[in-house]
């Protein structure tokens, strides 16, 4: 069902922002070649909202372990954060798999001014629903029980990409659009199309088990909204290729973002994208 409420705007100095109740990012990978900060932070200019959630891996542990890269892109995106925190955005960073060094803090119950830092949450939206915010990689047989194999996939996922830089550089000079290898065996590969039903099939079960109505979650880094029997399950995509997010407006109705579409590189290897600053709108 689609929604047909519109978020509300602010006025006076922020009257181009559109606020919303709850925004949800997720998969952002700050210290990684592949993280689209420049984009992040625009989104974050353009939005306010009364909550902001972090669904997990926002910041890359696992490639800043092996290496330190650190534009100040990605630096823009933390103070864009801090600044919302401090203008009373309450920030809920919910823990990943590739920032799983911050669980161990999550037993302190780390809280700094409005940001609290948590392995999941109970979200309830406005029309009294209630959501399990949550990364996703708990839920994920490969991540949680085959470490190596998820790392081995992560090397091979950073390989793609790379693979997809110089692809994707050649299409351009053809005057060709952006075409992604990941995402496109992520939607028809049968293996990966298969662990990623099974992914969101035990993430509803899960929802059952506890009586709640949906589920938020990230880390397959694929937007979705869609019903699995009587369980919502919202997916926010990612920060890497799809630039997405998802957003409760002041009646509770939920709809992904999709803020901008990657066309291809342009001749100085720099993404060229249309802006798109669109809502697909969802129950």
């Amino acid at each position: 069902m689609a929604a047909t409420s519109r978020p509300s705007k602010r006025s006076g100095k922020n009257a181009e922002r559109t606020h919303f109740r709850t925004i949800w990012i997720s998969d952002v990978h700050l210290g990684t070649t592949g993280c689209k900060a420049e984009h992040l932070v625009d989104f974050l200019k353009h939005h306010t909202c009364d909550k902001l959630y972090l669904v997990g891996d926002i910041v890359d542990g696992w490639k800043l372990k092996s290496g330190w890269y650190w534009p100040q892109e990605h630096t823009n995106v933390v103070r864009k954060i801090l600044t919302k925190a401090k203008r009373e955005t309450q920030v809920i960073y919910v823990t990943g798999n590739h920032d799983e060094f911050l669980r161990k803090f999550v037993d302190y119950r780390l809280e700094i001014g409005n940001i609290r830092l948590v392995n999941e949450d109970v979200h309830e939206t406005a029309d009294g629903r209630r959501l399990l915010v949550m990364h996703g990689d708990l839920f994920d047989v490969i991540t949680r029980y085959h470490k190596w194999i998820a790392m081995a996939g992560d090397a091979l996922y950073e390989g793609t990409m790379h693979f997809n830089y110089w692809f994707n550089r050649a299409r351009s000079i053809l005057g060709m659009r952006y075409w992604s290898l990941s995402a496109f065996a992520k939607q028809h590969v049968k293996t990966a199309v298969n662990i990623v039903s099974t992914f969101e099939d035990s993430l509803a079960r899960e929802c059952r088990r506890r009586e709640l109505d949906g589920v938020v979650c990230g880390h397959i880094h694929h937007a979705e909204a869609r019903q699995i029997e009587d369980v919502t399950y919202y997916n926010c995509g990612d920060w890497v290729e799809s630039c997405t997010a998802l957003a409760e407006d002041m009646n509770g109705r939920i709809q992904i973002l999709r803020w901008v579409e990657l066309d291809h590189l342009n001749q100085t290897g720099r993404d060229k994208v249309t802006p798109l600053r669109r809502a697909d709108k969802v129950a």
